[in-house]
C-alpha cells in the first residue's frame, strides 16, 4: 500500500516488507505485451470444383469393378455475425441492473434502465463479458437468441500478502487459513511491489531488462492462482506503478532526475520514481498489469498511482512542468488507457488513493482528484488509515481515537463524489500499530470500529493492510455469518 499516508511505519518494518488458471483465452506476449483473444476456430480446408482423378484412380481394368470417386465434403457454411443482445439482473432481486459493461469482439456497451443490452455484430460462440463492481463477472458465449444473465453480488473482503509474504509458505499458508475461517474472501497479492519487483517468470522484455525478476520466484505461480480459485478466493495483482526502483535506475531516461546529480532523483526511503509523464512507463505498467491479466487475476490495483510527495521535491525534474494543470490530466490519462486496455480481458481496474482525497477539492499536489479518477475505475480504494490522517478531519481532531468516524466520513464523501459513475468504493483498513499519535496497538476494538464506519459509510467491502501480513483475525466476523452484500447509507 502507498506509504506516504504511513511514512514512520515504512522505515520501521522488517525485511519481510515489500511483500496468483488459465481460462480460454490465448495468452501471447509481444514486444513486451500480453494479449488476450479467443483462440480461433479451425477452418476445414475443402477443394474447390470437381475431383481430379490421380493416378491410381485411372480408368478401371476389366476385372476390377469401378469405384465411384471419391468427393470432398460439402462445405460448412459459417454462422453470420449478428448482435447479441440481452437484459442483464441482480441474481439476488431480479431488479434489472443499469450501467453494466460488456464487452463483445474488443467493443464495449452499457445496459440501459430497464438492463437490456444490444452489442456490435459478433459471430456466434465469441466470448461476451459481462461486469459492473459490486458483482461478480460473468463469461458467456454468443448466441442467436436474447441473452438473459444474472449476476451474483460480490462484496470483497481481503488481506494482502506482501512481496515477500506470497513468496513464504508459512505467511500466505497462515492468511490463508484466516480467509478459510472468516468473511475474508479475497486477497490482494504483490505483482510488482514497492520496489519494483515481480515474484513469478514474467515474460515482460522491459521487466526482464531491468531486473525486475527476483529474488522472490514462485515456481508455479500459475498453479497457485489456479488453486486460490478453485477455492473460491478472488484475486487481486498490486502493481505499484510509478514508484519504481528498479526499472529508474536501468532507465534514467524514463525516471524523476534530481537536478542536483543528474541521477534518479529518490524519495525519503532511498528509492527511485519514474516520471508519470512518460508513456513508456504508462505502457511498461500496463504490460505488467495484462500479465497479471492472462495468468487469472480478478482484478488489477495500481498503487502509487501519483507524484511523490516526501523527499526533497523542489529537485525533481520531469519531462513536462508539474503543476496543478498538467499532474491530474496525466494520471486520469493513464487510467483511461489502463482500463481501454485490460477491461476487454475480463478483469476489473482498481486504483488506490489518499483518504484526503475525500476531503480536497484540488488533486492534493499529487495527481489524484476523485471526480476525474473514479471516471476511469471500477474500484476506487481510498486509504482511510486513521494514523494517516495527521490534521484530522472536520470534527475529529484526534483521529486514532475516534476510527469510525474518520472511517465512514471519508468512504462517505469518496462514494458521493464518485457519483454517477458506477465506481464502487472499497478502502484499504488499518491493522497495524499506529505511529503518528500515541503509538496505541490497532486491536480487535479498532478494526471493528473501521468495518462498521466503512460499511456505514456505504463502502462495499473493504481491504486489510499489514505490512507484515499479521492480521487480527478475532475482529472479524466468521464465515458462517458474513453479510453477503452490502447495504450502502443513502
Amino acid at each position: 500500500m502507498d506509504s506516504t499516508q504511513v511514512p514512520g511505519e515504512r522505515r520501521r518494518r522488517p525485511l519481510l516488507y515489500g511483500a496468483l488458471v488459465t481460462g480460454t483465452l490465448a495468452a501471447v506476449a509481444a514486444a513486451g505485451w500480453v494479449l488476450l483473444s479467443p483462440s480461433p476456430p479451425l477452418r476445414r480446408q475443402v477443394a474447390a470444383g470437381t475431383t481430379q482423378p490421380t493416378e491410381s484412380m485411372s480408368r478401371p481394368t476389366s476385372d476390377a469393378p469401378a469405384q465411384p470417386p471419391k468427393l470432398s465434403p460439402a462445405p460448412t457454411p459459417e454462422s453470420p455475425a449478428r448482435r447479441v443482445e440481452g437484459r442483464v439482473r441482480d441474481g439476488e432481486t431480479g431488479i434489472p441492473l443499469r450501467g453494466v459493461s460488456v464487452w463483445a469482439a474488443g467493443t464495449e456497451t452499457f445496459t440501459d434502465e430497464e438492463g437490456r443490452f444490444a452489442t456490435e455484430p459478433v459471430k456466434s460462440g465469441s466470448p461476451v463479458i459481462i461486469k459492473t463492481p459490486g458483482y461478480a463477472a460473468r463469461r458467456l458465449p454468443a448466441g442467436d437468441g436474447e441473452m438473459t444473465v444474472t449476476l451474483a453480488p460480490k462484496v470483497v473482503r481481503a488481506a494482502y500478502l506482501t512481496y515477500y509474504g506470497i513468496g513464504d509458505k508459512v505467511i500466505r499458508e497462515r492468511v490463508l487459513e484466516l480467509v478459510a475461517r472468516t468473511e475474508l474472501n479475497a486477497v490482494v497479492i504483490d505483482v510488482k511491489g514497492d520496489r519494483g519487483l515481480i515474484p513469478y517468470r514474467t515474460e515482460v522484455p522491459l521487466a526482464l531488462e531491468a531486473g525486475a525478476q527476483g529474488p522472490v520466484i514462485i515456481k508455479d505461480f500459475d498453479g497457485m492462482i489456479a488453486g486460490l480459485k478453485s477455492r473460491g478466493i478472488y484475486t487481486i495483482a498490486r502493481i505499484v506503478t510509478f514508484k519504481d526502483n528498479i526499472l529508474a535506475q536501468h532507465r534514467p531516461d524514463l525516471a524523476i532526475i534530481d537536478t542536483r546529480t543528474g541521477k534518479p532523483w529518490i524519495d525519503n526511503e532511498k528509492l527511485a520514481w519514474v516520471d508519470p509523464f512518460r508513456e513508456e512507463v504508462w505502457d511498461y505498467a500496463i504490460a505488467v498489469a495484462k500479465e497479471a491479466a492472462a495468468k487469472g487475476f480478478d482484478e488489477v490495483q495500481f498503487d502509487y498511482v501519483r507524484f511523490p510527495t516526501d523527499g526533497k521535491l523542489s529537485a525533481a525534474k520531469y519531462s513536462q512542468a508539474n503543476n496543478s494543470q498538467t499532474r491530474l490530466p496525466a494520471i486520469a490519462a493513464f487510467l483511461a488507457r489502463a482500463r481501454r486496455e485490460l477491461a476487454p480481458l475480463g478483469v476489473f481496474v482498481a486504483a488506490d488513493v489518499f483518504g484526503y482525497t475525500a476531503f480536497n477539492e484540488n488533486d492534493t499536489d499529487i495527481g489524484q482528484r476523485v471526480e476525474e479518477l473514479a471516471a476511469h475505475l471500477d474500484y476506487i480504494c481510498p486509504m482511510v488509515y486513521p494514523s494517516g490522517y495527521h490534521r484530522g478531519i472536520p470534527g475529529v481532531r484526534n483521529p486514532v481515537a475516534q476510527p469510525y468516524e474518520i472511517v465512514k466520513e471519508s468512504v462517505r464523501l469518496t462514494r458521493k463524489r464518485t457519483a454517477p459513475a458506477p465506481t464502487v468504493v472499497r478502502p484499504w483498513l488499518q491493522d497495524f500499530k499506529d505511529y503518528a499519535f500515541d503509538k496505541r496497538i490497532f486491536g480487535v476494538a479498532e478494526i471493528k470500529a473501521q468495518l462498521r464506519g466503512a460499511k456505514d459509510g456505504g463502502a462495499v467491502g473493504y481491504m486489510l493492510w499489514n505490512p507484515k501480513n499479521d492480521y487480527t483475525g478475532s475482529a472479524l466476523p466468521p464465515k458462517a455469518t458474513s453479510t453477503a452484500r452490502a447495504t450502502p447509507s443513502p
